[in-house]
């Protein structure tokens, strides 16, 4: 597969692809996409791979966009971020670096259930994850390099995260409200009964 062409075809047409990769796409058309143990795996690093996770949420393979949404969707299942701060690819048998301009998923939805502290916040990802915010799945928050604007993250799993679009983080502002706790007066979001401030710095 050259340069500029979509990801669309046969896998095992690629011969620079590693194995274990062209094993994996094989299967993305099956039903079946329960997220593998990647956390468990510990196979041997076979070095990077020409893949990106755009800002927007797009991924790219050789620079084209991949097309196949079942594909992503299996991309995403074996993708790992270690505590070096790198994505990986994890299969059994291979471990494969990819590039991820900000965060590899996004939160596209969120629906809001009670008010104050009994309030319960549940959101989705562009690839169909529900996450309920709270104690497992805290939001963080941090400031836009360029624009100076917030940019909320909430973990989904291991250490992906999915940063909120921008609609998304407008919804999640009205939200916000003064608590005093501890650490005096803070502005913040609750969600299952955990408070989430923002850092003095981002007010």
């Amino acid at each position: 597969m050259g340069r500029g062409k979509n990801m669309t075809t046969d896998a095992q047409t690629d011969a620079s692809l590693p194995e274990g990769l062209k094993a994996l796409m094989s299967r993305a058309d099956a039903k079946d996409k329960t997220l593998r143990p990647v956390d468990k795996w510990n196979p041997p690093f076979c070095g990077d791979l020409d893949i990106r996770i755009a800002r927007d949420g797009t991924w790219y393979y050789l620079g084209s966009p991949i097309g196949r949404k079942p594909l992503v969707e299996l991309f995403a299942s074996v993708l790992r971020k270690d505590e070096n701060g790198k994505h990986y690819l994890v299969t059994p048998v291979e471990k494969i670096g990819i590039t991820v301009e900000d965060a590899p998923l996004l939160a596209v939805e969120m629906a809001v259930e009670g008010e104050g502290i009994a309030q319960t916040l549940t959101v989705r990802s562009n690839l169909g994850d529900l996450i309920r915010i709270g104690k497992d799945h805290p939001l963080r928050f941090e400031m836009e390099a360029v624009s100076g604007g917030l940019k909320p993250y909430v973990l989904v799993r291991g250490r992906l995260e999915a940063l909120f679009t921008r609609a998304l983080m407008y919804q999640l502002a009205d939200l916000m409200v003064e608590h005093t706790g501890s650490n005096g007066t803070e502005t913040g979001v609750w969600s299952s009964g955990q408070f989430f401030a923002l850092d003095p710095d981002l007010l």
